[in-house]
């Protein structure tokens, strides 16, 4: 694997053929969805990606994606970092007629008319699907502690009479 400047749009079928594997990055700046969804990116994000035919000359790619973000803790409104992972294997379909032959270990990607898929795209779409869904330090980081989320006491319950104590007067009668 050769470290190279990634391509933002690819062909995924000449690339299998040629068994091509890229390591590299895409800058943190170019990815505006990403950016949105996380407090800052630190440093750029870092793909793994590599082009295959599978026993049953199916095209596929499969790779990872790695960043660095700084979000916000949902529960005491501090930064923190955290890092974010993603694996994945696609596999390129033109429209809706090859889905029945794509095996479930594959996600369908759509090609577009020149038969390419929009790589960087696909990937800040992965990289976002990596987010927490709520975002939290880890308990004993977090400066609100688990005694600090009650608000207000309960009042104790008022007792009521046990609707089937008539019965038992009955019985004992």
């Amino acid at each position: 694997m050769a470290n190279v400047k990634l391509p933002k749009k690819l062909d995924p079928y000449k690339s299998a053929q040629k068994l091509s594997s890229y390591v590299g990055k895409y800058l943190a700046q170019d990815m505006h969805r990403f950016n949105e969804a996380v407090e800052s990116i630190n440093g750029d994000i870092l793909i793994e990606v590599e082009f295959s035919k599978d026993a049953q000359s199916l095209t596929y790619f499969k790779g990872n994606a790695k960043a660095n973000v700084v979000v916000v803790c949902q529960r005491c409104n501090k930064c923190f970092e955290h890092s974010v992972n993603t694996e994945f294997c696609f596999a390129p379909v033109q429209g809706n007629q090859d889905l029945d032959i794509i095996p479930d270990a594959y996600e369908p990607v759509e090609v577009n008319d020149h038969g390419e898929v929009d790589l960087f795209e696909l990937l800040e779409d992965e990289l976002i699907l990596a987010l927490p869904i709520v975002a939290l330090h880890a308990q004993e980081d977090c400066e609100i502690k688990a005694d600090d989320l009650q608000f207000g006491e309960i009042e104790p319950e008022q007792e009521r009479k046990n609707p089937f104590a008539v019965l038992k007067e009955l019985k004992r009668d």
